[in-house]
């Protein structure tokens, strides 16, 4: 598939995450990412909110779905998402009923490895029960525990080849990546190129990075959209 370029929202509040989000559809950036913390802060509204300023971008909700998932999944396809992400450490029925809800309502799945004992094995389990994309995702509490304690901060290219090898699906790569390894993971294989903290939010407020950050992120979609084709093609569901 051609490269993608998704900006994380990591940020609780829901104005300045449309501004930002506005800032980089300017930049390039493909697709906006409703995160986490914004979710939690404001649910379907947060989602709606993006929808309605853009009506034609897609936009992934990072449910990061553990159970109930037909339902979370419809309550965000309701609100205007096209990607919603379910765990691999949720149960399987719970992976099997969000995909069944990617075919009910158009939207497309992706699983989340984090914190899978096997990385490689979760994204193969999660491709096998119909994810459309795999997401090889390091925590940030795992990272930043890890690293506090004295050991060597982990990342998820110290295993993305393997798991791109793995699936015949696109791969992203999230977690604690540095700019230029974000901006490179392409070489490795994964089309999906994720921005977010610390790259243009900040990890600790949540809130929009300081400085130009326009202008590097249209720098970076140049670069990333440059590569052109990379990985396999995206599935319809």
């Amino acid at each position: 598939m051609k490269t993608i370029v998704q900006i994380s929202l990591d940020i609780t509040d829901i104005d300045e995450a449309v501004r930002t989000a506005e800032m980089a559809v300017r930049a390039g950036v493909d697709w906006l990412e409703a995160g986490t913390p914004l979710i939690i802060a404001y649910g379907m509204l947060g989602v709606r909110a993006l929808r309605a300023r853009f009506p034609q971008t897609p936009i992934v909700a990072d449910l990061k779905t553990m159970d109930g998932g037909w339902l979370e999944a419809k309550l965000m396809a309701e609100a205007g998402a096209t990607h919603i992400v379910v765990m691999a450490r949720a149960h399987a029925e719970t992976i099997r009923c969000v995909v069944k809800a990617g075919h009910d309502f158009n939207i497309k799945i992706m699983g989340d490895n984090l914190a899978c004992p096997d990385m490689v094995a979760g994204a193969r389990m999660l491709e096998d029960l119909g994810c459309g994309y795999v997401v090889h995702h390091i925590g940030y509490d795992e990272r930043r525990g890890i690293a506090a304690r004295g050991g060597r901060m982990p990342s998820p290219l110290d295993q993305l080849k393997e798991v791109v090898a793995a699936v015949k699906i696109p791969v992203q790569a999230v977690g604690g990546l540095t700019l230029e390894q974000a901006v490179r993971t392409p070489e490795y294989g994964a089309p999906l190129v994720v921005l977010g903290a610390p790259l243009t939010i900040d990890a600790d407020s949540f809130k929009t990075a300081a400085g130009d950050v326009e202008s590097s992120l249209r720098l970076i979609c140049d670069k990333v959209h440059a590569y052109g084709d990379v990985g396999p093609a995206e599935r319809s569901k």
